[in-house]
């Protein structure tokens, strides 16, 4: 790992047990800054804004690339859908106690949703450009990054909130599966 990369994870592991500890609203951007042991800027370089601290989703390239490689005769919604999940398998699942504390952060506070949107259009882009490559036309590539974002978003929000816990690998293949009507 880079020291970049080292630091990186430092910010935003002081961020989330400020956050947790006292609420978003209540923890400044200087306050994590201290946390981390680094100045302001250092968390800017990192994060263009205090919600990205939250809300970090390095998969995209991931996604796109995934969805770029599945079979040309599979539907769009299944390519995107199998693809998302190839790419999630791709990589090491991460610490899902820490994904519920942060997914239930974001349920609970409305700018943080709002940063949740903002990522959402992002990955549909790169969901958009990977179907497009396929010949999709860009109507219907739009509906379907759409349509697998929110299903994911929701199956993700609902997984946090569950009284019962179970497996973030259930929650997000089986939203996948959901979409298409079957096993992603």
């Amino acid at each position: 790992m880079t020291k970049r990369e080292r630091t990186r994870r430092a910010i935003r592991a002081s961020a989330l047990e400020l956050f947790r500890a006292r609420g978003f609203d209540d923890v400044t951007v200087a306050d994590v800054a201290r946390r981390a042991g680094v100045t302001e800027m250092t968390v800017y370089r990192h994060f263009a804004t205090k919600a990205a601290l939250v809300i970090d989703d390095p998969y995209d390239p991931l996604i796109a690339d995934a969805v770029a490689a599945r079979p040309a005769e599979e539907p769009a919604i299944v390519a995107v859908a199998r693809g998302v999940k190839d790419a999630w398998r791709a990589v090491p699942e991460p610490d899902a106690s820490a994904v519920r504390e942060t997914l239930q952060l974001v349920a609970s506070h409305p700018a943080l949703r709002s940063s949740l949107d903002t990522g959402t259009r992002a990955t549909e882009a790169a969901i958009i450009a990977a179907l497009a490559a396929r010949g999709v036309v860009a109507s219907a590539a739009a509906v379907v990054a759409a349509a697998v974002v929110a299903g994911l978003n929701a199956a993700l929000l609902a997984w946090a909130v569950e009284p019962v816990e179970r497996p973030l690998d259930d929650a997000i293949v089986g939203a996948l599966g959901a979409l298409i009507g079957g096993e992603a």
